[in-house]
Protein backbone atom coordinates (compact mmCIF):
# COMPACT_ATOMS: atom_id res chain seq x y z
CA UNK A 1 0.00 0.00 0.00
CA UNK A 2 1.45 3.32 -0.96
CA UNK A 3 1.89 5.58 2.36
CA UNK A 4 2.07 9.20 0.80
CA UNK A 5 -1.47 10.65 1.06
CA UNK A 6 -3.05 11.67 -1.76
CA UNK A 7 -4.33 15.14 -2.01
CA UNK A 8 -6.79 15.98 -5.10
CA UNK A 9 -8.25 19.16 -5.94
CA UNK A 10 -11.51 20.27 -7.81
CA UNK A 11 -9.60 23.37 -9.01
CA UNK A 12 -12.91 24.55 -10.92
CA UNK A 13 -14.46 24.64 -7.38
CA UNK A 14 -11.55 25.98 -5.58
CA UNK A 15 -11.20 28.76 -7.82
CA UNK A 16 -14.43 29.50 -7.87
CA UNK A 17 -15.08 29.53 -3.86
CA UNK A 18 -13.87 33.16 -4.52
CA UNK A 19 -15.06 35.95 -6.07
CA UNK A 20 -11.87 37.77 -7.23
CA UNK A 21 -12.71 37.82 -10.49
CA UNK A 22 -11.84 34.22 -12.06
CA UNK A 23 -14.77 34.46 -14.61
CA UNK A 24 -12.49 36.43 -16.90
CA UNK A 25 -9.54 34.38 -17.08
CA UNK A 26 -10.16 30.48 -15.70
CA UNK A 27 -6.93 29.61 -16.72
CA UNK A 28 -5.00 31.86 -15.49
CA UNK A 29 -6.86 31.11 -11.87
CA UNK A 30 -6.32 27.91 -12.07
CA UNK A 31 -2.67 28.76 -12.55
CA UNK A 32 -2.05 30.34 -9.56
CA UNK A 33 -3.91 28.19 -7.72
CA UNK A 34 -1.64 25.25 -9.23
CA UNK A 35 1.84 27.53 -8.45
CA UNK A 36 0.08 28.10 -5.03
CA UNK A 37 -0.12 24.10 -4.04
CA UNK A 38 3.16 23.17 -5.08
CA UNK A 39 4.88 23.83 -2.01
CA UNK A 40 2.27 21.46 -0.37
CA UNK A 41 3.73 18.46 -1.33
CA UNK A 42 7.14 19.47 0.95
CA UNK A 43 5.12 20.88 3.40
CA UNK A 44 1.89 19.26 4.14
CA UNK A 45 -1.37 21.08 5.51
CA UNK A 46 -0.66 21.08 8.99
CA UNK A 47 -2.11 19.92 11.37
CA UNK A 48 -4.47 17.52 9.21
CA UNK A 49 -1.21 16.27 6.72
CA UNK A 50 2.14 15.68 7.44
CA UNK A 51 4.58 15.85 4.21
CA UNK A 52 5.27 14.30 1.98
CA UNK A 53 2.18 14.64 -0.54
CA UNK A 54 0.90 13.84 -3.58
CA UNK A 55 -0.72 16.77 -4.78
CA UNK A 56 -3.26 16.39 -7.72
CA UNK A 57 -5.28 19.16 -9.53
CA UNK A 58 -8.48 18.07 -11.74
CA UNK A 59 -9.00 20.62 -14.44
CA UNK A 60 -11.93 21.39 -16.78
CA UNK A 61 -13.04 23.48 -19.58
CA UNK A 62 -11.18 26.37 -20.22
CA UNK A 63 -8.50 25.43 -18.08
CA UNK A 64 -7.70 22.17 -19.74
CA UNK A 65 -4.53 23.49 -21.28
CA UNK A 66 -2.82 24.37 -17.73
CA UNK A 67 0.12 22.27 -17.32
CA UNK A 68 1.50 20.46 -14.45
CA UNK A 69 4.73 21.47 -12.58
CA UNK A 70 6.80 20.17 -9.84
CA UNK A 71 4.84 19.17 -6.92
CA UNK A 72 1.19 19.27 -8.37
CA UNK A 73 0.09 16.91 -11.21
CA UNK A 74 -2.22 18.56 -13.58
CA UNK A 75 -5.11 15.66 -14.73
CA UNK A 76 -7.15 17.11 -17.80
CA UNK A 77 -10.92 15.34 -17.29
CA UNK A 78 -11.93 14.29 -20.47
CA UNK A 79 -16.08 14.96 -19.11
CA UNK A 80 -16.82 16.05 -16.21
CA UNK A 81 -14.27 17.10 -13.18
CA UNK A 82 -16.00 14.95 -10.99
CA UNK A 83 -16.29 12.51 -12.36
CA UNK A 84 -12.01 12.40 -12.74
CA UNK A 85 -11.77 12.96 -9.25
CA UNK A 86 -13.85 10.09 -8.32
CA UNK A 87 -12.19 7.89 -10.78
CA UNK A 88 -8.46 9.08 -9.31
CA UNK A 89 -9.88 8.25 -5.63
CA UNK A 90 -10.96 4.60 -7.30
CA UNK A 91 -7.54 3.71 -8.51
CA UNK A 92 -5.56 4.94 -5.50
CA UNK A 93 -7.12 1.99 -3.20
CA UNK A 94 -6.78 2.07 0.10
CA UNK A 95 -4.11 5.09 0.44
CA UNK A 96 -5.35 7.84 2.48
CA UNK A 97 -6.75 10.35 -0.02
CA UNK A 98 -8.31 13.69 0.59
CA UNK A 99 -10.55 15.58 -1.30
CA UNK A 100 -11.07 19.33 -1.59
CA UNK A 101 -14.32 20.61 -2.77
CA UNK A 102 -17.39 22.15 -1.51
CA UNK A 103 -19.68 20.74 -4.09
CA UNK A 104 -21.89 18.38 -1.76
CA UNK A 105 -22.63 15.75 -4.44
CA UNK A 106 -18.66 15.16 -4.90
CA UNK A 107 -17.99 14.82 -1.64
CA UNK A 108 -20.85 12.05 -0.52
CA UNK A 109 -19.31 10.05 -3.55
CA UNK A 110 -15.86 10.24 -3.00
CA UNK A 111 -16.58 9.65 1.17
CA UNK A 112 -18.53 6.28 -0.17
CA UNK A 113 -14.97 5.60 -1.56
CA UNK A 114 -13.38 6.24 1.87
CA UNK A 115 -11.89 9.75 1.48
CA UNK A 116 -11.67 12.56 3.16
CA UNK A 117 -13.49 16.16 2.02
CA UNK A 118 -12.04 19.32 3.19
CA UNK A 119 -13.28 22.89 2.01
CA UNK A 120 -11.36 25.05 -0.33
CA UNK A 121 -10.84 27.26 3.03
CA UNK A 122 -8.97 24.87 4.59
CA UNK A 123 -6.88 24.48 1.74
CA UNK A 124 -6.20 28.16 1.38
CA UNK A 125 -5.98 28.37 5.64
Amino acid sequence: MESTPLLIVDAANVVGSRPDGWWRDRAGATVRLRDTLAPVGGRGVPPEVSPPVEVVLVVEGAARGVPGVDGVRVVPADGSGDDAVVELVAEAGNRRRLVVTADRALRDRVTALGAEVYGPRWLRG
